[in-house]
């Protein structure tokens, strides 16, 4: 029967419908079923359903920001590669590439698309979205205007806020006013509110936060909440904070 017969007879996701629904059925129809296990995992439970959404949407937004530019470079194919691994494996994230490189042949609705996640997904999630897009975007060493447009654009339609957005845009900079963007605060700020600053980003962005979508989303995840205890500590160690 295939995977798209097997998760249609376990009832149908949010994400087996509407734009994202249209396109992963025409990439999974020509898969087999032990490569398309990357998405149907061996449960149906809530759970499951969950996870499997927010990898359709990963891969979906991942493919739109890939071709904003008008090309796809090997670079950025071989950071989403080294991700995947990190997050799911080598055998997950294999199975995941070949469903990518389906997915950028497809034309993708991308107001559609964010539509639906914002209506589906959870917030933490969303950032969690964002967030691994930024990364996609720098890739090949700088941000295209194209990608940058594209990623405020799927931003502000999932629903992210102006601060929360800064803050994991800041995530990617280099300098003091970036560590100050990532707490979501200016470099005028004072001493106890970088520490209130810091105090509320370290809630907004825990782990924990999306540990339904699975142990691997979650050490992903790991990563801005990491981003956001260094800019701290770097921020402490600037202004001789005790």
């Amino acid at each position: 029967m295939g995977f798209w017969g097997s998760i249609i007879g376990a009832g149908l996701g949010w994400w087996t419908l509407g734009p994202i629904g249209a396109i992963m059925g025409l990439v999974l129809g020509n898969m087999t079923e032990e490569q398309s296990k990357f998405l149907n995992g061996q449960g149906r439970d809530r759970t499951t359903q969950s996870r499997n959404g927010f990898l359709s949407a990963l891969l979906v937004l991942v493919a739109a920001v890939m071709k904003a530019d008008g090309k796809v470079v090997r670079s950025e194919l071989d950071f989403v590669k080294r991700s995947l691994i990190l997050t799911f494996g080598e055998k997950q994230a294999s199975d995941a590439l070949i469903l990518l490189r389906d997915i950028l042949k497809q034309d993708i609705p991308v107001k559609d698309v964010v539509h639906q996640i914002r209506v589906n997904v959870s917030y933490d999630a969303r950032l969690q979205l964002l967030h691994l897009l930024y990364g996609i975007a720098k890739a090949d060493g700088h941000f295209a205007e194209e990608e940058i447009r594209l990623i405020e654009l799927i931003s502000h339609g999932l629903g992210i806020s102006n601060g929360d957005f800064e803050s994991i845009k800041g995530t990617y900079g280099t300098d003091l006013k970036s560590l100050y963007k990532v707490l979501e605060i200016d470099e005028s700020a004072s001493n106890e509110e970088v520490k209130k600053a810091y105090r509320k980003m370290a809630v907004r962005f825990h782990p924990d936060k999306v540990a339904h979508l699975g142990d691997d989303i979650k050490k992903s995840a790991e990563e801005k909440f990491k981003k956001v205890n260094e800019a701290y500590e770097k921020i402490r160690k600037e202004r001789n904070m005790k």
